[in-house]
Order: structure tokens, then C-alpha cells, then sequence
């Protein structure tokens, strides 16, 4: 059988999709040998490449939307700075840790080292002020997706080397030309959602900001798709969800549950299965 490698693209409460691609693969009895993520991709990624199975995190995810008060809880101990002073500075203050965001939110299955993973995993961020995509594939693990998910305002940047690092969706949001020429066959899951021509709905300021980051990492993909493309492309139909909609895990699993069969009769295809 040929093998496959696997990127997992960024899209906030979205990203909740992936765990029923996971669940897909397992079920086929197939696994990557290389993996690639951005963001929530790379939180995903990261659980799937320490050895978790797809059920292992639906439940995981389950656990944690079903319990509303266990949730704030973490995001609350998970901010910047105090109280006090994201009243002084207002609408510009930044409100959350990614460091602390990874270490509540990240099972402790998930090891600090990139060496300790079952599968290689490359993990994307955005260096801020040379205004280019970043690559981590080893040492620390965490303090990696911790800048893959610093999306701008919302969650402060991170320092790794000099380099202030945010959110990798600025500069490679589905990041499968990283996995070219790893693998026979490159799998990439888009969780960005369709454009819909019937919202008139007007968002908050932060779930607008984070849309936007979206939009702009849409452009990006379609750019690159023009040059290089994976050889299989799937999208879960999680369009419908915002950015921060993680309490609603519930259904965006059941939205992304067609895209299971999909993934599975044509990866089998592919691989000469």
C-alpha cells in the first residue's frame, strides 16, 4: 500500500471537524506517516501524532464543550494579564496566554518534545515582523502550537528565538506543501467554510477580526492551490460555525460526519487499498 501524509488546516471551533477525519482514518485502519498543522490544525495534530485516536478526542472535546463552567474556568486562568488591566486598556488589550491556553487545553498525553511523538508533526506560525510563515518540526512542542494559535489581539505573540511568532493562519493557513515528497499521497482537510451570500448578521468586533483572518487565509490557499495541490482535498461542511463557536462541538461533529465516508472510499483509492 502507498503511503499517505496529512495536513490539517486552521478555522478556530471549526477545526473540530478534524477529530472526524481522525475518526475516518482509524476506522479504514490507515495512518499517516507525516503530519502538518496550522493553529487548531496543529492542536489536533499534535493529540493525533502522540498516539490519540479520533474516539480519544471526540471524547476529549466532548468532555470539555459539555461542561460550560470547566470551560471559562480555563480560559479565564488562561489570560494575559489581570482584570484591572484589560479595563484600562480596552478594546486593544490582549486577552489571552497562548502558553497558558496550551497548557489548559492540551491533554497531558500530548509530551513537550517534538522527539516524543509517534508521528512527525510540523507545526506552522507567523513570524510577525519578517512577514513569513515558520516551520517547527523539533524541539519544544508546545511552546510551537502555543504560537500557532496566537491569533493577533485576541492571544498575546510568542517569543521562540528571537522570532515574535503568532498565529501560523496569517501565512499558510493548510499547510500541505510541507508534506510534499513525504508520502505517496498528500491528504489536506480544509475547515475554513464556504462564503455564504445569505448572512446579514453584523459581528461582534472580535469574532469579525478573527473572521477576516479567515478571509485572508482563503486567499492564500487558493494561490497555492494554483501552483501545487494535494492529491486529495477534503472539506467538511462546518461553514455555518464561527470562529469561537467551540460550545457547539456537539454539532459541528455531526456536521463533519458525511465527510468521513468521502475521505474513506477516496483516500482507499489512492492508496491502492
Amino acid at each position: 500500500m502507498k503511503s499517505f501524509a496529512l495536513a490539517l488546516g486552521g478555522g478556530g471551533a471549526r477545526g473540530i471537524a478534524h477529530i472526524a477525519v481522525i475518526e475516518a482514518l482509524d476506522e479504514l485502519g490507515v495512518r499517516p506517516v507525516a503530519l502538518a498543522g496550522t493553529s487548531i490544525g496543529a492542536f489536533i495534530g499534535a493529540g493525533y501524532a502522540s498516539g490519540m485516536s479520533g474516539r480519544d478526542m471526540r471524547r476529549y472535546a466532548l468532555t470539555l464543550a459539555h461542561d460550560r463552567s470547566e470551560m471559562f474556568r480555563r480560559v479565564l486562568s488562561a489570560r494575559a494579564g489581570s482584570f484591572a488591566s484589560l479595563l484600562r486598556q480596552g478594546f486593544g488589550a490582549t486577552l489571552l496566554d497562548a502558553e497558558k491556553l496550551c497548557a489548559k487545553f492540551l491533554p497531558d498525553f500530548v509530551p513537550d518534545d517534538f522527539g516524543a511523538l509517534q508521528v512527525p508533526l510540523t507545526v506552522m506560525a507567523s513570524d510577525l515582523h519578517r512577514r513569513e510563515p515558520v516551520a517547527f518540526s523539533h524541539g519544544p512542542l508546545r511552546r510551537a502550537l502555543a504560537a500557532s494559535i496566537a491569533l493577533p489581539t485576541l492571544v498575546r505573540p510568542v517569543l521562540i528565538d528571537d522570532r515574535i511568532l503568532i498565529d501560523g493562519g496569517a501565512t499558510n493557513p493548510l499547510p500541505f506543501d510541507q508534506l510534499r515528497g513525504r508520502a505517496d499521497v498528500v491528504v489536506a482537510v480544509d475547515i475554513s467554510g464556504e462564503g455564504s451570500e445569505d448572512r446579514r448578521d453584523i459581528p461582534t468586533p472580535w469574532e469579525c477580526l478573527v473572521t477576516t483572518v479567515l478571509v485572508m487565509g482563503t486567499a492564500i490557499t487558493r494561490e497555492k492551490l494554483k501552483h501545487i495541490a494535494p492529491d486529495l482535498m477534503v472539506r467538511p461542511k462546518v461553514g455555518l460555525f464561527r470562529t469561537l463557536d467551540f460550545l457547539q462541538t456537539s454539532a459541528i461533529l455531526r456536521a463533519a460526519e458525511p465527510a468521513k465516508q468521502e475521505i474513506k472510499e477516496k483516500l482507499a483509492i489512492l492508496l491502492d487499498w
